[in-house]
């Protein structure tokens, strides 16, 4: 009987980009679900009172509900371009593997990018 592992160990196991996407799309896929549900319930208690939106636009302007928002917006921007990238996929397009590292690739720095814009536009610099 031979010693040899049945799959692919961490410590052999050689980790591409279109991996890193995929898993990093399923893991903002349930942040995004969460985020859905934490705006939903701040939007519910900003209607119920005004005191209620002080506490939370007090909340949002600290240093860890700045966090919160830029994350969440760049998990948002993140799935959507992933999205993109396996809508194009899922037409036929984009299976080469210089073709994958290069949309995943686009996936990750245009989210990154993409989430400095949307920073840049709510500051009203843009």
């Amino acid at each position: 009987m031979e010693n040899r592992p049945l799959s692919p160990h961490i410590q052999i196991y050689k980790w591409h980009i279109s991996s890193l996407v995929s898993i990093s799309h399923r893991i903002t896929g349930i942040i995004n679900f969460f985020a859905i549900t934490l705006i939903c319930i701040w939007f519910a208690l900003m209607l119920l009172a005004e005191s209620n939106y002080q506490i939370i636009k007090i909340f949002l302007e600290t240093f860890l509900g700045k966090f919160i928002l830029i994350g969440i917006t760049w998990s948002f921007s993140f799935q959507m371009l992933s999205e993109i990238r396996h809508l194009i996929m899922d037409l036929g397009y984009g299976f080469e593997l210089q073709t994958t590292k290069i949309t995943g690739l686009l996936v990750i720095f245009g989210s990154i990018i993409l989430t400095i814009l949307i920073y840049f536009i709510g500051k009203g610099l843009i």
